[in-house]
């Protein structure tokens, strides 16, 4: 499954001419891309598909929305590491 998963920007840098941040998933950090939310600053939290932040979200939301899916197993799931398939 693939979800949109809310994150907390925690810092914003420039990776060969993208825009790029680190975002924390309630423990888990991931490099995001932020081409779509070129303005957003350290402390938002944003909604993360495929890599790329999609949408700005209030603290309560995102806090809301991460309970929930860490309730139903969500969280583990789309951050589990990809099987070896050789």
């Amino acid at each position: 499954m693939c979800l949109a998963v809310p994150g907390q920007v925690t810092s914003i840098s420039e990776v060969d001419g993208t825009l790029m941040a680190d975002v924390d998933f309630g423990g888990v950090r991931k490099e995001v891309c932020l081409a779509y939310l070129p303005d957003v600053t350290i402390g938002e939290y944003v909604m993360v598909h495929v890599g790329f932040a999609i949408q700005r979200l209030d603290e309560q939301a995102a806090l809301e929305t991460l309970a929930t899916y860490e309730a139903m197993g969500l969280i583990e799931e789309e951050f589990a590491p990809e099987p070896d398939l050789a």
